[in-house]
Parts: C-alpha cells; structure tokens; sequence
C-alpha cells in the first residue's frame, strides 16, 4: 500500500513524480523550465521541477541521479545525493551537475532526478569513553578485503 505524499504545484507545467514500474523504488522528478538549459562542462546549473511537497514526519526524501542520465550523459546532482527533511516545504530544485567534457542540453518536462521516499531514525548521540569490540574494529576504507 503506497504512502500519500501531499505535493503543490507551484508552476502550472509542473509534473508530478512518476515511477516507471510497478517496482521502483524511486519516482522521476521533471524539469519545469519554459526553455532549454545547457549545462557546460564542470557547470553545475539549478533545476527547477515546480513543486513542493509534505513529506511524512519520519521520513525523508532522497534525491538520487537517474541511472541513464548519470551514466550516458554525465548528469548528476552535484551533491549526489540531495536530503529533503520532512519540515522543508519549499520548491524541490536539482543542482545538475555536467560531469562530462561535453555541454549537455537539458529539456523542459525531462526527467532529471529521482525521489526515494524512505524511514529515518533520529539518534539521540551519547558520547562515552569507550565503544564495543567487533572483529573489524578500527579497520576502514578497503579493510575487508576484495572478492
């Protein structure tokens, strides 16, 4: 059963989030411009979608780079992955990012991003002197071995 998510059109050409299967996790985010943008590249360029929405007190929305777009064109957000806090009720904008070394055209009603709707946790960080043992422990980037 699918969670409500309260969403205001605050441009009238605004589309609303779609998932392109039955199974997705995460549902397009449109551009609503009234003309095309080129992103040069190393630029990263703003882009509107044209709405706002309520988000569940809970939950977060996260904003991740389409696959196809990332992968065959270079764009990306350019903070890879953008956090919506439940109590944001502003406009949901993309920082677009050209990765490539070419400039690279973004159309009005394209897809640019994706929104993943999930649960969070708020912890409640309790400094101490000491923490558990693992078999890990310290060990970081790369300590668990390649297979």
């Amino acid at each position: 059963m699918a969670t409500p998510v309260n969403v205001k059109k605050l441009n009238e050409k605004a589309i609303l989030p779609t998932y392109g299967s039955d199974y997705a996790a995460g549902a397009d985010l449109y551009a609503c411009m009234d003309e095309a943008i080129t992103i040069a590249p190393g630029e990263t360029v703003m882009i509107h979608t044209g709405l706002a929405m309520e988000i569940p007190a809970g939950y977060a929305g996260l904003i991740y780079p389409r696959s196809g777009m990332a992968s065959k064109r270079g764009l990306a957000p350019a903070n890879k992955v953008g956090v919506v806090d439940p109590d944001y009720r502003g406009e949901f904008m993309v920082a677009l990012h050209n990765h490539s070394n070419v400039p690279q055209t973004v159309e009005p009603l394209e897809r640019i991003a994706q929104l993943v709707i999930t649960p969070f946790i708020t912890a409640d960080f309790v400094e101490t002197d000491e923490l558990s043992d693992t078999v890990r422990g310290a060990g970081g980037f790369g300590s668990t071995g390649f297979k």
